[in-house]
């Protein structure tokens, strides 16, 4: 038997076995579970938090609108918070349309960037940003997390 032959066979085999799991049952979609501002730490992710809109302000804005082929680059830094603290969120795109001052908004899997030393709040492609009902918390603005600078340090284990 040819070495194309036994590779074909085992793709073969591979095929049926993938399409016989996704015949099977949907997993159960996990219960998101929501952290606090206050919980975040640098270079975490997959964090699901529903947070109040304090402020937003866009600081790029490129590309032509005009033109349907280029796409318009839009980045907003928005100062988001719950009941224990804010955070800078950097919101691209449709996002910017949505981080409106005072609305409510779920981020789901967002991640924690770093800039210039400090923490950034940013959901990609694989997480989503959704206006929700009007939360009951009061923001608490004095504990802004992205003023807190984060310093690289290498441990060296002997």
């Amino acid at each position: 038997m040819s070495s194309a032959a036994k590779q074909g066979g085992a793709g073969a085999a591979a095929k049926q076995g993938g399409a016989a799991g996704a015949a099977g049952a949907k997993p159960a979609m996990r219960k998101p579970v929501f952290v606090k501002v206050d919980q975040l730490k640098p270079g975490t992710s997959g964090h699901t938090l529903a947070v109040k809109v304090v402020d937003s302000k866009t600081v790029l804005q490129k590309g032509k609108a005009a033109s349907a082929h280029l796409r318009q680059t839009r980045i907003a830094e928005c100062l988001v918070g719950d009941e224990t603290g804010t955070i800078i969120f950097t919101a691209r795109n449709e996002q910017v349309d949505l981080m409106k001052p005072s609305a409510t908004v779920i981020l789901r899997n967002a991640k924690i960037d770093m800039f210039k030393g400090s923490m950034r709040l940013a959901v990609d492609k694989w997480g989503r940003v959704e206006v929700t009902e009007p939360a009951s918390f009061v923001v608490k603005e004095d504990n802004n997390l992205s003023l807190v600078e984060y310093e690289l340090v290498n441990v060296v284990e002997e």
